[in-house]
């Protein structure tokens, strides 16, 4: 690696210096800088990402766009994040993984500045807003990936899910957080025009990025210090000794291509993606056009959810190493608790009946969105975690993702004709919920498959003393 990238690398220190007692006693103080950062970087993605979910009925009423306009602009980002997951994690595997998504943090600060400028001019190509919306997408799509490799990193397999998990509750914070800041950068900072809620969150974010860049430690190795496994006398998986000798491209065949438990959770996360972006991307453009509420009471669905995410992040996570790493099992029970908060959401009209029906459906859902991440890092060695966590990521975002925001958007849409399956047409805000249902059902089936996996890794990783 040339000099010209050497901000990237991991800078390591000869380890044997420091006695273990000390690096287990200091473990968590420098594990927590890292960490910290990671989570507040997170949290700043989330400003700058669901500005676009609270923004969607103001650009509507502000714009010549239409709702199925801003789901084809949304899908321009579901592809570049989708596809930038997998790319850009590939080249990331084994650098410093803190610092990079720090500077993708500032790039994407760049591009919301511009998305605001470009509100701000006259005549709107949609064009120009798919470009840079999906610009976007690709600064903000190694997050996920970087956060998992760097707490990989430093974490022993038997508390890891409750870290990951913790980490995760980061996002929601980001997104409960971000539709206050966008409204109020809209009402009070740019005197009620849209291009307010993509530029006043840059304040937060840059702030965040400046700092990531600079704070912690990516890896216990730039501190001369051993392996958490080492440190805390945890056996080394067999994956991560047998990678030693493996090229990143046989790494990638062997723990990614050919692991069929990892294709089965790309599915599931597929399902996934589209009941949490289904019911979350459009919550506050749905009780607008739909149930036709306030301005302040539609937000609050962002924070009804997220809240219910925050809490099931604290929890899922932590319930998984409890039950010995068993996180697809529990994901498929928490998909299955999922139908009964998405049949309140469907029947509810009233503000605090869907707030506790959203509060309920974030909550499951964040189960399995958090616990397949973790979940498939447990089938490959730890110099492959960005891109073996970025590969169901890609089938989450590309399809999933995708086809809440171009489906939901195009059954919902008044002034659209809806979509033909067979002899059914779907037209309308009640109808997108046969999508969800559908896919709830699916994800159900594929984690369940994957439970069969991983019920079999832990029994032999058990008999070979791991």
């Amino acid at each position: 690696m040339s000099s010209k990238f050497s901000f990237f690398d991991i800078k390591r220190l000869p380890a044997g210096k420091i006695p273990l007692s000390v690096q287990r006693d200091l473990w968590l103080r420098k594990f927590m800088e890292p960490f910290f950062v990671m989570c507040l970087a997170y949290t700043g993605i989330y400003f700058l990402r669901y500005n676009f979910k609270a923004a969607t009925p103001f650009i509507i009423e502000q714009t010549d766009f239409t709702l199925s306009d801003l789901g084809t602009v949304g899908f321009g980002f579901s592809i570049t994040y989708s596809l930038g997951r997998v790319l850009l994690s590939y080249y990331i595997d084994g650098k410093n993984t803190k610092k990079i998504l720090s500077f993708l943090l500032m790039l994407s600060c760049a591009s919301s500045f511009a998305i605001g400028m470009f509100l701000l001019s006259s005549g709107h190509s949609l064009g120009i807003f798919i470009f840079l919306w999906a610009l976007t997408g690709l600064f903000q799509a190694p997050g996920g990936p970087c956060s998992n490799s760097t707490i990989n990193r430093w974490t022993p397999r038997k508390n890891r899910g409750r870290f990951i998990s913790w980490w995760n509750a980061s996002h929601n914070i980001g997104a409960i957080l971000a539709g206050p800041i966008a409204l109020f950068g809209m009402e009070y900072a740019f005197n009620g025009n849209v291009a307010g809620m993509f530029i006043f969150p840059i304040l937060f974010a840059g702030v965040i990025a400046t700092f990531g860049m600079f704070f912690g430690k990516d890896d216990p190795s730039e501190l001369g210090w051993n392996t958490p496994e080492e440190i805390f006398d945890e056996p080394v998986s067999k994956d991560d000794t047998a990678a030693e000798a493996m090229s990143k491209s046989e790494i990638f065949v062997k723990y990614v291509l050919k692991n069929p438990a990892v294709w089965f959770l790309c599915f599931a996360n597929l399902c996934v993606y589209t009941i949490r972006i289904g019911v979350d991307n459009w919550s506050v453009a749905y009780v607008k056009m739909a149930l036709s509420w306030d301005d302040v009471s539609a937000i609050g669905t962002i924070t009804a959810l997220e809240l219910g995410g925050f809490l099931g992040s604290l929890t899922w996570g932590y319930v998984s190493d409890k039950m010995g790493g068993r996180r697809a099992l529990l994901g498929m029970l928490c998909m299955i608790s999922v139908i009964f908060p998405l049949v309140a959401y469907q029947n509810m009209t009233s503000v605090w009946g869907i707030y506790i029906a959203l509060f309920f459906e974030g909550f499951f859902i964040f189960g399995p969105v958090i616990l397949i991440g973790i979940s498939i890092i447990g089938f490959a060695p730890k110099c492959a975690t960005a891109v073996v966590n970025s590969i169901p990521g890609f089938f989450g975002y590309l399809f999933g993702d995708g086809m809440a925001k171009v489906l939901v958007s195009r059954i919902a849409d008044p002034k659209g004709d809806g979509i033909s399956v067979g002899s059914l047409t779907l037209h309308g805000w009640s109808d997108t919920f046969y999508l969800l249902f559908a896919a709830t059902a699916l994800g159900i089936v594929m984690l369940g498959v994957v439970a069969i996996y991983e019920e079999r890794k832990i029994r032999r990783d058990r008999a070979n003393g791991h």
